[in-house]
């Protein structure tokens, strides 16, 4: 797979789930809240740049209300358009509304062992592994750190993650772990190490960051900082909103559309403030509390239509999108797993939201499958293929092989044919073989998925770092956990 992913490109595909008419209202009912009631930021570095702005600030709680036109001004600043790098420079992944990725998601605190069948916490080596399969498997375009490595110490836990899968793939990096000023420093002096320096980091930013709000309408303060640090590096920062219809969102899905809205837009607004032209994204997850555990559900009618919703918003404001789409809440790889990861990736991908995130975990993000991973890889084999569409023209019309072949005929040894054949679908996993034979042979797609990622393992090693790089980057992990201890 060497120098290439699989995205979407051109679709012939598409749907309108949000009228020009319902963006406007949702963009202006978004600024209203925003100017009126505020959204909270508790972090000195990021009131200092609102009050700089014209924002009202209360320091006290932490309250920051802008006006709509601070809001608006700050986001005409962000690139609409740009590129996340990779350390394999032909694996880079243009940003230009005309692709949609798919990648890894976390960070999942359990695995189901890929030996064992058995659930049990996250380690270090389960990053290192996930990442050499994720490389090698070209449905996968980028890596998200898919689980936590439990047994490394919280101070510096999110920098070997991160060296776990530089060392393990050459695609492009997106952490979700990275949540502190101390981390972030770190994290951009690694990948600055590792692209030659600040300056080409800053063209070819092989690292992205990705914070988390705080449902509703709220911020988490090391993530606002840890984002200001890589937004001065100049590396893509994205925020995503997890608001839940009934808990930390209203019942309705437009208003939880306005509460998701208010928080990614004023945390990207702030930091187009502070760093203007920094590439940012916007990202969202939302979905709706299990009205009869308070659960968080990870699947769902409603999830469905907030992924493709959320890109028309993300169109609305020239962002690129990062959308949280498989991710099922099921706890097993099974029929309600591949329900929500085919319609949830189906509809993200009609409206060519950018980057897809979600592949391999179960339960909400919280438990890894490499068996999930490899059917979630064939859902987007299906959907990538759908998505092209028909093509009609003097060729794919074929009448004169029609004509050729006539009634009574086949086509079958035909040159057009032989042409055209390996442009059709073949499955990996789905399970097309005749009954008698899938019943006498007694397998499945749970033990060819589990297979096949084993013999990844076994046998994909991707372009190493240098020995000395390593070195380097390793010491910026001491130094941090010699500050912890100090």
């Amino acid at each position: 797979m060497k120098g290439k992913v699989k995205s979407i490109t051109n679709p012939r595909l598409s749907i309108d789930i949000l009228s020009r008419e319902d963006i406007l209202r949702i963009h202006a009912s978004t600024l209203e809240i925003v100017e009126t009631v505020g959204v909270r930021f508790p972090s000195k570095k990021a009131l200092d740049i609102w009050e700089a702005h014209g924002a009202t600030v209360d320091r006290e709680t932490k309250i920051v209300k802008v006006p709509a036109s601070v809001i608006e001004r700050a986001l005409k600043m962000a690139p609409s358009e740009y590129t996340l790098a990779a350390r394999d420079s032909s694996l880079d992944l243009p940003l230009d509304g005309n692709h949609s990725y798919v990648g890894t998601d976390g960070c999942g605190v359990e695995i189901l062992d890929i030996d064992t069948a058995k659930c049990r916490r996250s380690c270090l080596r389960d990053v290192e592994e996930i990442a050499r399969v994720a490389d090698y498997m070209e449905e996968i375009a980028f890596q998200w750190v898919p689980v936590s490595a439990q047994d490394r110490p919280p101070s510096s836990r999110s920098l070997h993650e991160l060296l776990a899968i530089w060392e393990n793939s050459t695609k492009h990096v997106q952490t979700e772990s990275v949540c502190s000023e101390r981390e972030a420093r770190a994290a951009v002096e690694m990948a600055a190490i590792l692209a030659g320096g600040r300056d080409a980091l800053r063209k070819r930013p092989i690292l992205s960051l990705m914070e988390c709000t705080v449902s509703p309408l709220g911020q988490d303060g090391g993530s606002l900082e840890a984002a200001l640090i890589g937004a001065e590096a100049g590396i893509p920062v994205g925020f995503m909103t997890m608001a839940s219809c009934v808990s930390t969102a209203p019942a309705t899905l437009a208003g939880n559309l306005v509460v998701g809205n208010a928080e990614v837009l004023s945390a990207l607004a702030m930091i187009e403030l502070a760093y203007p032209e920094t590439p940012v994204y916007y990202a969202a997850a939302q979905t709706v509390m299990d009205l009869r555990t308070g659960a968080y559900t990870g699947g769902g009618p409603e999830d469905f239509l907030f992924g493709a919703a959320s890109n028309k918003l993300a169109d609305f404001y020239n962002l690129p999108l990062s959308m949280g789409s498989f991710a099922t809440g099921a706890k097993q790889p099974d029929w309600q797993a591949g329900i929500e990861n085919s319609l949830s990736t189906l509809m993200a991908a009609l409206v060519m939201s950018d980057l897809l995130t979600g592949v391999g975990l179960l339960n909400g993000s919280k438990i890894w499958s490499y068996e999930q991973m490899i059917k979630d890889c064939e859902i987007f084999g299906i959907i990538h293929k759908m998505m092209g569409g028909i093509s009609v023209d003097e060729e794919t019309l074929a009448l004169d092989i029609i004509r050729d072949v006539g009634p009574r005929g086949d086509f079958l040894t035909h040159e057009h044919t032989l042409k055209h054949m390996r442009n059709l679908w073949l499955p990996t996993l789905m399970d097309r073989r005749p009954y008698s034979h899938w019943k006498d042979k007694g397998d499945s797609a749970r033990e060819w998925a589990l297979d096949r990622a084993k013999h990844i393992l076994k046998t994909h090693h991707p372009e190493p770092l240098d020995g000395k790089l390593c070195a380097e980057l390793g010491k910026i992990i001491q130094s941090v956990e010699n500050e912890n201890k100090d």
